[in-house]
């Protein structure tokens, strides 16, 4: 039997005529994935490094998501070879890790995508749904081609080596997180400082000049916005779980007078 895979975020960026809009999806939960899924967004990144989320509920969030035109991506905990090497065998393509500061780290995080000889993933396709248990025709020997890696710069180091993790080979996208990036900086949660948005801007400008696609994370409207307008090919403008919180307390402000809040938060 041969199987095709879908194509990867690098495609998709690739085959963009406009930024691409994505969201998070933190809950851990299979049904708040599948609603995400469908909601018409670009994306939807499934989050291992805050959320909390095992391989077992990735595998089941990413078989849900694929009945719907989206592309999933997975955010894993670390730059971890063993980490990335088992979210890849559930049959994830599209790998971000995070806190990436330098060429050497980039280089670490393309490695642990990539089968011997050039990289260090190990071997298991016949045991994995990456390959569909051995049904995808040619897959050790062009796994590469599907999977697409993206790394997070999210502090200064980052930002001054951009230009260096950009121009690696196999690192496919960055993508920038101000809240990190923000404390980083002295400037803790304060994602939109001047001095935040202009390491982003840099970021931007280094990531462009290495011939890459870059992205960021906005849930502020006006922010989002902004970086659009300053070039991020692709960008994220919510969580399921901040939604969730958001629309539920607007459900409160509406319903609930003042005095009753008030009560039931001193209980």
């Amino acid at each position: 039997m041969s199987l095709r895979l879908t194509s990867t975020f690098r495609d998709a960026l690739a085959a963009a005529s406009r930024p691409l809009v994505g969201m998070w999806a933190c809950s851990g939960s299979p049904l708040m994935a599948e609603v995400d899924a469908g909601s018409g967004l670009d994306w939807l990144l499934i989050d291992m490094e805050h959320g909390p989320n095992s391989l077992e509920s990735v595998l089941v969030q990413l078989q849900v998501v694929a009945a719907y035109p989206i592309t999933p991506l997975v955010r894993v905990a670390s730059n971890d070879t063993v980490a990335i090497k088992q979210v890849l065998d559930l049959g994830a393509q599209n790998i971000i890790v995070p806190m990436v500061g330098s060429g050497d780290e980039a280089r670490a995080a393309v490695a642990a995508t990539r089968y011997p000889p050039e990289g260090v993933r190990g071997v298991g396709s016949a045991l994995a749904r990456s390959a569909r248990w051995n049904r995808v025709d040619g897959y050790l020997g062009d796994g590469s081609s599907h999977v697409s890696l993206t790394v997070q710069i999210e502090n200064g180091a980052g930002v001054d080596a951009a230009a260096e993790i950009a121009a690696v080979d196999g690192v496919d996208q960055v993508f920038v997180g101000p809240s990190d990036l923000a404390a980083s900086l002295g400037y803790l949660g304060q994602q939109t400082h001047p001095e935040v948005v202009d390491a982003v801007h840099r970021t931007f400008a280094a990531v462009h000049a290495a011939g890459k696609k870059v992205g960021v994370n906005a849930f502020d409207p006006a922010a989002a916005d902004a970086y659009v307008a300053q070039g991020a090919d692709f960008i994220a403008v919510g969580a399921d779980v901040a939604l969730l919180a958001r629309a539920s307390e607007a459900l409160a402000a509406r319903f609930i007078p003042t005095s009753g809040r008030a009560e039931r938060a001193s209980y």
